[in-house]
């Protein structure tokens, strides 16, 4: 079967991200011909070099369209729209697929699969990765309300022109399912990667911490992006109040808050910035930590989200704490692996983890449900047969104008 799949944000293992693109690519590559339609914004920003850009047998079409977190929202825009329009205009002119995957963010690179899917009579995936347009809505990207209901309008028509849609959590299922029949919503999360955590030797801990210069002391760690919505400012407020506890702060990523981070390290002992490193390598920090946080300012939209990190520590053996509520929150109170605390609530927040660093044996049996709430829930590579599983189906139930 031949697949066309488009990504603006497509990155590798060797970035400081999850992979999971690289992971559903390679995974589909296995048994289809698989082309990718994406830019080139992350094949610059790869920390090491162990993967290949491109998986084996992919076939892929990059597009020179910049982008960036510290973009201003009118250069975002033109962004998606460049690679909206270019992206389309490749995929017209090239061998007819079978069936067509679109993922969002952003929400117009999920319209140019569903318009191509269209003009082609083909079916496609609507993958959602993000809530769009809540989320820049939400955020205050978007104040013209002519622009708000044009972009509630396409959301929906995406969803009812898809044969099917994916979502990365249980709520953005939920979102989604006011919309479309039940069985034609499914929650396939980015997971973690448990053939890399195997790969690393807890022999080799104490190393990794030497080459990073973390201390011997409890780690607390943030890790990935320092964005607006990430509430970074609650964070160096609990971190300061931590500032008489044996007990290190570590942030590990970049962003929008960079500068505030640096500011910190340099004036709080207990906050250290380490800088964005590579997805096994961040497997191996997330193993080192004693609890890792994942936080959210206090926006509805933002309880919907599936952050990798979130998976990621879950497989490493490390609880989390999480902030705000939403399923996350839900789901380390029911498996036992973490604690939640409201969002935009320092004292909370360094209250939380101090109370946790003061009682190992209830830190210890978090991390052990931690891990096992991993393997049962987020397996990465079980999801991905899961989702080639779902495309067969897809395909197979797609009428014979639509093939």
């Amino acid at each position: 079967m031949r697949i066309t799949v488009f990504f603006q944000h497509y990155h590798t293992p060797d970035c400081s991200t999850a992979g999971r693109p690289y992971a559903l690519v390679e995974r589909l590559a296995h048994e289809h011909e698989v082309t990718v339609i994406t830019t080139d914004a992350w094949r610059t920003r790869r920390v090491t070099h162990a993967f290949d850009w491109v998986p084996h047998a992919a076939d892929f079409v990059e597009l020179s369209v910049p982008y960036d977190n510290a973009m201003t929202a009118g250069r975002r825009l033109r962004s998606f729209l460049q690679y909206a329009t270019r992206a389309a205009a490749r995929a017209l002119v090239r061998a007819k697929p079978d069936l067509i995957i679109g993922s969002s963010t952003p929400l117009t690179a999920a319209a140019a699969a569903g318009g191509v899917a269209q003009t082609r009579g083909v079916p496609w995936i609507f993958e959602v990765r993000d809530l769009w347009p809540d989320f820049p809505i939400q955020m205050g990207a978007v104040p013209s309300l002519p622009a708000r209901r044009l972009l509630y309008g396409l959301e929906h028509l995406l969803y009812r022109s898809a044969d099917h849609v994916v979502t990365a959590s249980p709520d953005m299922t939920r979102h989604v399912r006011t919309a479309l029949p039940p069985d034609q919503v499914s929650t396939l999360s980015y997971g973690t990667d448990f053939d890399l955590h195997a790969r690393a030797d807890a022999r080799d801990d104490e190393d990794l911490r030497r080459e990073l210069g973390l201390p011997d002391a409890p780690i607390v760690l943030y890790a990935g992006s320092f964005g607006r919505a990430n509430d970074i400012p609650t964070l160096l407020a609990a971190a300061r109040r931590l500032d008489d506890r044996d007990a290190v702060f570590v942030f590990a990523g970049d962003g929008y808050h960079a500068p505030a981070i640096e500011e910190a390290a340099r004036n709080c002992a207990p906050v250290i910035r380490l800088p964005p490193q590579p997805y096994p390598r961040m497997l191996r920090i997330f193993r080192c930590a004693e609890v890792s946080v994942v936080s959210f300012i206090d926006l509805p939209v933002l309880g919907t989200n599936g952050p990798s990190k979130f998976y990621d520590s879950l497989g490493a053996g490390t609880p989390v704490v999480v902030t705000g509520n939403g399923w996350t929150r839900r789901f380390v109170e029911e498996q036992g692996c973490g604690w939640a605390v409201p969002a935009e609530a320092p004292d909370r927040l360094a209250d939380t983890i101090a109370g946790i660093l003061d009682r190992p044996e209830a830190l210890c049996e978090a991390g052990r449900r931690a891990r096992d709430a991993a393997r049962t829930h987020f397996d990465r590579a079980r999801d991905m047969d899961r989702y080639a599983a779902l495309v067969a189906r897809v395909a197979a139930k797609a009428t014979p104008s639509r093939r």
